[in-house]
C-alpha cells in the first residue's frame, strides 16, 4: 500500500503568491497520496481563494512591518511572536513530511517552525529579485526552486533548481482561436487589440494613462479589453462610454480569451504575469509598479526588457508615455513578432511539475 503524505504549504497575500501554491498543490494530488494543508494571513486573500480551491487552510495573525509609522510595529511584533506559537503547534500536530513556502507573511514562521522540529523544505522564489522571507530561510532549505538565472546572489548555489514560475492550467489548455476569442468579447476579428490588466484592484497609473487617451484609441481603430479592477469604480465605463470597440469591465473571468485575442498585453510586473506572458509567447509593455519591496518588479521587467522580450515604461512615466508607447507599438507587426519570439524563448514549461518532482524527491528521501 503506498504511504500517504503530510505536506504544508505557506504563503500568500497576492494572486503572486497564491496561483503558484495552487498550482503546486493541484500537481501534487496527481502525483502523490498526500494530505495538503495551507497556511496563510489572516484576513489575506489566500483565506478565500484557498478553500474556493477545495483545500483546507489555516490562517496566521502576521502582518507586515510598516516602514513609515515605526509605533504600529509594536502591534506588528506581538502578532509574529502569536504567528510563530501557531506555527509551531501546527507543525506539531499536522507532522508534515515537507513544508512548502511560496514567500508571504505566512511563509516566514511556518516554515521557521518546520525547520526547527526538522522538517524539510522547500522554497519557491518566484521573482528576480529574492524576498527577504525566502533569503532568510535559504539556508535551511533543501530545495529552492526559481524562475531566473542569476539566483545564486541570494541562495546557496547547490540547492537551487530553475523550474520556472507554475501558471493557471487553464490558460494553457484554452487553446483560444484569436478571432473567436476577439468575436466573444463583442470586438472586430481584423483589428488590432490591445489588452490593458492591473490586476483584480487595478493600477491606477495603467487606469488613469488609459482614461486620458481611450477615445484616440477608439479614433484610430485599436480595440481595447481594458480590466479596470474594482478600486477604479465607474470611471473606466465613464470614459468609454460611446466608443468604438473598446471593452472595459473590473473584473476578466475568461482571462484565456483576453490573452488570445490581444496582439499586445500592458500589464504590471509581477512574476505570475511575466510567466503567463512568456509561455502564451505574448508581446507586452510592463509598467513595474512601484509599492512592492525591493523594487523587485522593476528588475522582473528588467530581465525581459535585456532580451529584447518586452518594454518596460516606468510607474512615474507612464501618465505621459504609456499610451504612446502603445500605440507605436501596436502597429509594428515586425516588432511585435520579434518580441512574441524572444518572450517565449523565456517560457520554463511545465513548471508545477518540475518542482512536484523536486519534493517528491526529498519526501522519499526523507522517508
Amino acid at each position: 500500500m503506498a504511504e500517504k503524505y503530510n505536506i504544508l504549504i505557506s504563503g500568500g497575500g497576492t494572486g503572486g503568491h497564491i496561483f503558484p501554491a495552487l498550482s503546486i498543490a493541484n500537481a501534487l494530488k496527481r502525483r502523490l497520496d498526500c494530505n495538503i494543508l495551507f497556511v496563510g494571513a489572516d484576513n489575506r486573500m489566500e483565506m478565500e481563494k484557498v478553500p474556493a480551491a477545495g483545500y483546507e487552510i489555516t490562517g496566521l495573525p502576521v502582518a507586515g512591518f510598516d516602514r513609515k509609522n515605526l509605533l504600529k510595529n509594536v502591534s506588528v511584533m506581538m502578532k509574529l511572536w502569536n504567528s510563530i506559537r501557531m506555527a509551531r503547534k501546527i507543525v506539531k500536530e499536522f507532522k508534515p513530511d515537507i513544508a512548502i513556502g511560496v514567500g508571504g507573511y505566512a511563509s516566514g514562521p511556518t516554515l521557521k517552525a518546520a525547520q526547527k522540529a526538522g522538517v524539510p523544505t522547500l522554497l519557491q522564489e518566484q521573482n528576480s529579485y529574492a524576498g527577504v522571507t525566502n533569503k532568510l530561510l535559504a539556508s535551511k532549505a533543501k530545495k529552492i526552486c526559481v524562475a531566473y538565472d542569476g539566483m545564486e546572489r541570494f541562495f546557496p548555489a547547490d540547492r537551487i533548481v530553475k523550474t520556472g514560475n507554475p501558471v493557471r492550467k487553464d490558460l494553457m489548455e484554452a487553446n483560444k482561436d484569436k478571432v473567436r476569442a476577439r468575436e466573444s468579447f463583442g470586438l472586430a476579428a481584423e483589428r488590432p487589440t490591445v489588452l490593458v490588466v492591473g490586476g483584480s484592484l487595478g493600477a491606477r497609473t495603467l487606469n488613469e494613462a488609459m482614461e486620458a487617451r481611450v477615445k484616440e484609441f477608439s479614433e484610430r481603430g485599436i480595440q481595447v479589453i481594458w480590466q479596470t479592477g474594482k478600486n477604479f469604480g465607474d470611471r473606466g465605463p465613464k470614459a468609454s462610454k460611446g466608443l468604438k470597440g473598446v471593452v472595459v469591465t473590473q473584473f476578466i473571468t475568461d482571462m484565456a480569451s483576453a490573452y488570445a485575442a490581444a496582439d499586445l498585453v500592458v500589464s504590471r510586473a509581477g512574476a505570475s504575469s511575466i510567466s503567463e506572458l512568456q509561455n502564451l509567447g505574448k508581446p507586452c509593455v510592463l509598467v513595474p509598479s512601484p509599492n512592492v519591496a525591493e523594487d523587485h518588479q522593476t528588475k522582473n521587467a528588467l530581465a525581459l526588457v535585456d532580451r529584447d522580450a518586452a518594454v518596460m515604461v516606468s510607474d512615474a512615466d507612464a501618465p505621459t508615455k504609456l499610451a504612446d508607447t502603445i500605440l507605436s507599438l501596436i502597429c509594428d507587426k515586425k516588432r511585435l513578432q520579434t518580441m512574441s519570439r524572444n518572450i517565449s524563448e523565456m517560457a520554463l514549461l511545465g513548471s508545477d511539475d518540475k518542482i512536484v518532482e523536486e519534493i517528491v524527491r526529498i519526501v522519499k528521501g526523507a522517508k
